[in-house]
């Protein structure tokens, strides 16, 4: 089952408090930005969060899956619980790092 758009549109009204989000779509599913920043994965309509050290505590008796097969686990976020979102995104956007660019191709033959 794939995210809908009415779920990823609800997912990043509940971020957007936190700066500009942005919502890109890959492979079926989502990857929301904040501020340029890869945060967030949404997959079958469940928000997936990284697992950093730094957010163990944080994130302690959160139910934990993998977003698609062969990924690493990550911590499942409820995007209603505004409580854990105050406390929980501004650390997940200080610890993701900017994407890095891409490189331009040159022309054939340059």
């Amino acid at each position: 089952m794939a995210t809908s758009q009415e779920y990823i549109d609800f997912v990043v009204e509940r971020i957007a408090p936190f700066g500009t989000v942005t919502a890109r779509k890959m492979f079926g599913e989502y990857v929301l930005y904040l501020n340029g920043k890869g945060i967030l994965t949404v997959c079958d309509n469940t928000v997936f969060v990284k697992k950093y050290p730094e957010l163990e505590a944080l994130m302690q008796g959160a139910p934990c899956g993998a977003p698609y097969p062969g990924a690493k686990e990550h911590y499942l976020l409820d995007p209603e619980d505004h409580a854990l979102l105050e406390q929980l995104i501004p650390k997940l956007e200080a610890l993701t790092p900017l994407p890095k660019p891409r490189r331009k191709k040159s022309a054939p033959g340059v």
